[in-house]
Protein backbone atom coordinates (compact mmCIF):
# COMPACT_ATOMS: atom_id res chain seq x y z
CA UNK A 1 0.00 0.00 0.00
CA UNK A 2 1.75 3.47 -1.13
CA UNK A 3 2.21 6.04 1.21
CA UNK A 4 -0.68 8.45 -0.14
CA UNK A 5 -3.92 5.48 -0.08
CA UNK A 6 -2.40 4.89 3.52
CA UNK A 7 -2.86 8.75 4.61
CA UNK A 8 -6.41 8.73 2.95
CA UNK A 9 -7.53 6.05 5.26
CA UNK A 10 -5.96 6.57 8.56
CA UNK A 11 -8.02 10.47 7.60
CA UNK A 12 -10.97 8.61 6.85
CA UNK A 13 -10.62 6.57 9.94
CA UNK A 14 -10.05 9.51 12.12
CA UNK A 15 -13.00 11.27 11.08
CA UNK A 16 -14.96 8.18 11.68
CA UNK A 17 -13.54 7.90 14.98
CA UNK A 18 -14.45 11.66 15.85
CA UNK A 19 -17.81 11.44 14.97
CA UNK A 20 -18.22 8.94 17.58
CA UNK A 21 -16.36 10.67 20.36
CA UNK A 22 -19.26 12.39 22.54
CA UNK A 23 -17.66 13.35 26.01
CA UNK A 24 -18.95 16.30 27.52
CA UNK A 25 -16.95 16.84 30.56
CA UNK A 26 -14.76 19.62 30.80
CA UNK A 27 -11.58 18.51 32.82
CA UNK A 28 -8.12 18.66 30.73
CA UNK A 29 -7.14 15.32 30.13
CA UNK A 30 -6.39 12.42 27.63
CA UNK A 31 -7.28 8.93 27.55
CA UNK A 32 -6.16 5.77 25.29
CA UNK A 33 -9.05 5.16 23.00
CA UNK A 34 -11.12 2.19 23.10
CA UNK A 35 -11.61 0.88 19.67
CA UNK A 36 -14.24 -1.42 18.06
CA UNK A 37 -13.30 -4.08 16.34
CA UNK A 38 -13.71 -2.69 12.89
CA UNK A 39 -11.54 0.34 13.93
CA UNK A 40 -8.52 -2.01 14.83
CA UNK A 41 -8.94 -4.00 11.72
CA UNK A 42 -8.65 -0.86 9.92
CA UNK A 43 -5.85 0.53 11.52
CA UNK A 44 -4.33 -3.59 11.30
CA UNK A 45 -4.53 -3.38 7.91
CA UNK A 46 -3.14 0.43 6.89
CA UNK A 47 -0.26 0.44 10.19
CA UNK A 48 2.63 -1.75 11.64
CA UNK A 49 2.40 0.45 15.13
CA UNK A 50 -0.33 2.92 15.75
CA UNK A 51 -1.99 4.52 18.75
CA UNK A 52 -5.18 6.83 18.98
CA UNK A 53 -5.87 8.95 22.19
CA UNK A 54 -9.10 10.75 23.24
CA UNK A 55 -8.57 14.12 24.83
CA UNK A 56 -11.19 16.34 26.04
CA UNK A 57 -10.51 19.71 27.15
CA UNK A 58 -12.11 22.93 29.20
CA UNK A 59 -12.36 26.63 26.94
CA UNK A 60 -9.83 28.11 28.12
CA UNK A 61 -7.21 25.39 25.96
CA UNK A 62 -7.72 25.82 22.16
CA UNK A 63 -4.65 24.35 20.56
CA UNK A 64 -3.59 20.83 20.61
CA UNK A 65 0.66 19.99 19.48
CA UNK A 66 1.98 16.90 19.12
CA UNK A 67 5.67 15.77 17.91
CA UNK A 68 7.85 13.22 17.99
CA UNK A 69 11.56 13.10 19.59
CA UNK A 70 14.06 10.04 18.77
CA UNK A 71 16.76 8.72 20.75
CA UNK A 72 19.75 6.79 19.95
CA UNK A 73 21.58 5.25 22.60
CA UNK A 74 20.06 7.23 25.16
CA UNK A 75 21.03 10.40 23.91
CA UNK A 76 18.33 12.81 22.28
CA UNK A 77 19.41 13.64 18.48
CA UNK A 78 15.98 14.69 17.40
CA UNK A 79 13.87 17.09 19.56
CA UNK A 80 11.01 16.93 16.70
CA UNK A 81 11.37 14.35 13.90
CA UNK A 82 7.84 15.90 13.26
CA UNK A 83 5.11 18.36 14.51
CA UNK A 84 1.97 19.09 14.52
CA UNK A 85 0.23 21.98 15.40
CA UNK A 86 -4.12 21.73 15.65
CA UNK A 87 -6.73 24.38 16.71
CA UNK A 88 -9.16 22.15 18.42
CA UNK A 89 -12.97 22.87 20.32
CA UNK A 90 -12.90 21.12 23.55
CA UNK A 91 -12.70 17.17 22.40
CA UNK A 92 -11.18 15.25 19.93
CA UNK A 93 -8.68 12.30 18.73
CA UNK A 94 -5.12 11.72 17.90
CA UNK A 95 -3.71 9.03 15.80
CA UNK A 96 -0.11 8.31 15.58
CA UNK A 97 0.68 5.30 13.40
CA UNK A 98 3.68 4.05 11.72
CA UNK A 99 2.24 2.97 8.35
CA UNK A 100 2.98 -0.08 6.34
CA UNK A 101 5.20 0.66 3.48
CA UNK A 102 6.46 -1.72 1.11
CA UNK A 103 10.21 0.21 0.80
CA UNK A 104 10.37 0.72 4.47
CA UNK A 105 13.83 -0.39 4.13
CA UNK A 106 15.03 3.03 3.01
CA UNK A 107 13.03 4.98 5.72
CA UNK A 108 10.41 4.76 8.54
CA UNK A 109 7.38 6.29 7.77
CA UNK A 110 5.03 8.28 10.36
CA UNK A 111 1.62 9.87 10.28
CA UNK A 112 0.52 12.23 13.10
CA UNK A 113 -3.55 13.09 13.06
CA UNK A 114 -5.69 15.73 15.25
CA UNK A 115 -9.43 14.96 14.76
CA UNK A 116 -12.10 17.34 16.52
CA UNK A 117 -15.04 19.32 15.00
CA UNK A 118 -15.97 16.22 12.03
CA UNK A 119 -11.82 17.82 10.64
CA UNK A 120 -9.00 16.38 10.70
CA UNK A 121 -5.13 18.24 10.57
CA UNK A 122 -2.84 15.79 9.63
CA UNK A 123 0.71 15.27 8.69
CA UNK A 124 3.06 12.50 7.44
CA UNK A 125 6.81 12.01 7.30
CA UNK A 126 10.04 9.82 7.53
CA UNK A 127 12.84 9.02 9.56
CA UNK A 128 15.59 8.13 6.46
CA UNK A 129 17.96 7.78 8.92
CA UNK A 130 16.87 4.09 9.81
CA UNK A 131 20.27 2.31 10.61
CA UNK A 132 19.02 -1.22 9.90
CA UNK A 133 15.74 -1.22 12.02
CA UNK A 134 14.80 -4.02 9.84
CA UNK A 135 16.69 -5.82 11.00
CA UNK A 136 16.31 -5.30 15.11
CA UNK A 137 13.46 -6.35 17.57
CA UNK A 138 10.92 -3.60 18.69
CA UNK A 139 8.24 -3.08 21.22
CA UNK A 140 5.77 -0.18 21.39
CA UNK A 141 3.24 1.16 23.69
CA UNK A 142 1.70 4.22 25.78
CA UNK A 143 0.68 5.54 29.06
CA UNK A 144 -2.12 3.54 30.84
CA UNK A 145 -5.67 4.51 30.60
CA UNK A 146 -5.80 8.21 31.40
CA UNK A 147 -4.10 11.62 32.37
CA UNK A 148 -4.81 14.60 33.38
CA UNK A 149 -2.74 17.68 31.02
CA UNK A 150 -1.20 19.02 34.61
CA UNK A 151 2.12 19.50 33.46
CA UNK A 152 3.94 21.21 30.38
CA UNK A 153 3.70 18.22 28.41
CA UNK A 154 2.92 14.56 27.74
CA UNK A 155 4.54 11.96 26.97
CA UNK A 156 1.65 9.71 25.05
CA UNK A 157 3.41 6.51 23.41
CA UNK A 158 7.25 5.08 22.42
CA UNK A 159 8.20 2.69 20.00
CA UNK A 160 11.70 1.28 20.90
CA UNK A 161 14.69 -0.83 18.54
CA UNK A 162 17.15 -3.10 19.90
CA UNK A 163 19.68 -5.53 18.58
CA UNK A 164 20.21 -7.19 21.83
CA UNK A 165 20.27 -10.65 21.86
CA UNK A 166 18.67 -10.87 24.66
CA UNK A 167 15.42 -9.69 23.81
CA UNK A 168 13.40 -6.39 24.34
CA UNK A 169 11.58 -5.37 26.97
CA UNK A 170 8.78 -2.16 26.66
CA UNK A 171 9.04 1.28 28.35
CA UNK A 172 7.71 0.69 32.07
CA UNK A 173 4.79 2.62 33.76
CA UNK A 174 7.56 4.58 35.91
CA UNK A 175 8.81 6.06 32.44
CA UNK A 176 5.71 7.55 30.96
CA UNK A 177 4.69 9.10 34.23
CA UNK A 178 7.61 10.96 34.80
CA UNK A 179 10.18 10.33 31.70
CA UNK A 180 12.80 13.21 32.65
CA UNK A 181 13.32 11.28 35.56
CA UNK A 182 14.22 7.78 34.03
CA UNK A 183 15.40 9.08 30.76
CA UNK A 184 18.60 6.89 31.42
CA UNK A 185 16.28 3.67 30.49
CA UNK A 186 17.07 4.76 26.96
CA UNK A 187 20.01 3.43 26.91
CA UNK A 188 19.06 -0.07 26.67
CA UNK A 189 17.37 1.00 22.98
CA UNK A 190 19.48 1.25 19.98
CA UNK A 191 16.61 3.34 18.65
CA UNK A 192 13.34 5.12 20.45
CA UNK A 193 10.82 7.20 19.42
CA UNK A 194 8.67 9.26 21.67
CA UNK A 195 5.33 10.81 20.93
CA UNK A 196 4.64 13.99 23.17
CA UNK A 197 1.94 16.33 23.35
CA UNK A 198 0.84 19.47 24.84
CA UNK A 199 -2.47 22.12 25.39
CA UNK A 200 -1.99 25.78 24.36
CA UNK A 201 -4.72 28.67 25.17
Amino acid sequence: MNRLCSKLLMALFLLFLCACNNGNSTENKISVAELTDRENAILSTTSDKSFVFDFELDDEYTKVSVWIEKYEAGELVDDQLMELTSQVNKDGSIIFSNPKDSTREEYLPFYIGIGNDGSVASISSYDNHVQDLEEMASVWGSFPEEITFEQEELLLAGICYSDNENGISSLTTDFYQNPEGHISDLKDYNVVYLLKAKINK
